[in-house]
C-alpha cells in the first residue's frame, strides 16, 4: 500500500506541471582534471559553477514493484532489452544477479525499442570505493533520446554527487540536464547506496522541413524530490558549444559508458511506461 500510495502521488504532482521553472542554460566535460581544447571551441565556456544547489536529505522510497502497464528493460538476469550502441550487437556489460555494470571497454548501450514521451524509472549506484574527483568520478548518463546528432541526444548526468562535495560544474553534476539545468536541489546519496531517477520526459517534435516545432520537456525526481520541473531543452547536450537540435523520431534510451577513469557505474530496476 505505501508502494502504490507513493507512486500515485509522484504521478499526480508531475500531471500538475505545466510550466518550466528552470531557465536553461550552457555546461560538461569528460575529466575535471584534463580541459581538452577543439576546434569547435573550449568546453569551459559552457561550464556554470554557481549557484550550488543546496543539499537535501531524501526519506525512505521504494519502487521494487513496477506498476502493471510498464515496459520492463531491465529486472535481473540479463541486457536482453539492450544492445551496443557501437553495431547494435548484444550488449557486453557486465550482469550480476539484479543489477548490471558499465563495461567501459565495450562502449554505450542502447534500448532496442524507441519511445517517444514516456515515464522512466531507473536506479544507479556510484561504487562505495570510488575514487578521483569531478567530472572524473563516477560519471556516467542516461540519454532520455539517443539521437545520430553530433552529441548523441539528451543527457541526464549520473556521477558522483553526495553533500556536495565532489567539487564540479553545478550543470554537470548529478541530476543535470548536461550543460543545461542545474537541479533544484540536491538529494543525492553517498557512493554505495542506491540512488532513484524518475522522470517524465516529453520528446521534442520538427515540421516537415526539419525545423523544430516544439522543445522537449524533462522532469525528474531524484529519490523522491523533484529536481527538474517540466524544464524546456534547448537542444542536444553537446560537451563543447550551443546546444542546437536535429530532427528526428523516436529513439532509444542509451546509458552512457564515459572515459573517465573511475570504478564503474551499476544500474538496476528499470522500467518504462508509454505516455
Amino acid at each position: 500500500m505505501l508502494k502504490r500510495s507513493i507512486f500515485s502521488f509522484l504521478t499526480l504532482f508531475i500531471c500538475s506541471l505545466t510550466y518550466a521553472q528552470v531557465a536553461p542554460q550552457s555546461n560538461t566535460t569528460t575529466n575535471n582534471n584534463v580541459r581538452e581544447r577543439s576546434p569547435r571551441g573550449n568546453p569551459e565556456d559552457t561550464e556554470v559553477w554557481e549557484p550550488i544547489p543546496n543539499v537535501v536529505v531524501p526519506g525512505e522510497i521504494n519502487f521494487n514493484d513496477p506498476p502493471s502497464d510498464a515496459i520492463i528493460l531491465f529486472d535481473k538476469d540479463n541486457l536482453d532489452k539492450w544492445v551496443s550502441l557501437r553495431d547494435e550487437s548484444p550488449a557486453k556489460w557486465v550482469v550480476t544477479g539484479d543489477y548490471f555494470t558499465v563495461n567501459k571497454a565495450t562502449g554505450d548501450i542502447k534500448t532496442k525499442e524507441e519511445f517517444t514521451n514516456y515515464q522512466l524509472h531507473i536506479e544507479f549506484k556510484i561504487p562505495e570505493e570510488i575514487a578521483h574527483n569531478g567530472q572524473s568520478r563516477g560519471n556516467s548518463g542516461v540519454f532520455l533520446a539517443a539521437t545520430n546528432g553530433n552529441a548523441g541526444g539528451y543527457e541526464l548526468q549520473v556521477l558522483d554527487g553526495y553533500n556536495n562535495d565532489n567539487k564540479t560544474y553545478v550543470n554537470g553534476m548529478v541530476g543535470s540536464i548536461y550543460k543545461e539545468s542545474i537541479p533544484l536541489v540536491n538529494p543525492a546519496k553517498k557512493p554505495g547506496e542506491w540512488n532513484v531517477y524518475d522522470v517524465i520526459w516529453t520528446a521534442p517534435s520538427f515540421n516537415a522541413d526539419g525545423t523544430v516545432k516544439t522543445k522537449a520537456r524533462a522532469t525528474v525526481f531524484l529519490n523522491g524530490v523533484l529536481i527538474q520541473n517540466n524544464v524546456e531543452v534547448q537542444g542536444e547536450t553537446a560537451y563543447i558549444g550551443k546546444h542546437e537540435y536535429v530532427a528526428h523520431g523516436p529513439a532509444p534510451i542509451k546509458l552512457q559508458s564515459h572515459g573517465d577513469p573511475s570504478i564503474p557505474v551499476s544500474y538496476r530496476n528499470i522500467w518504462l511506461r508509454k505516455l
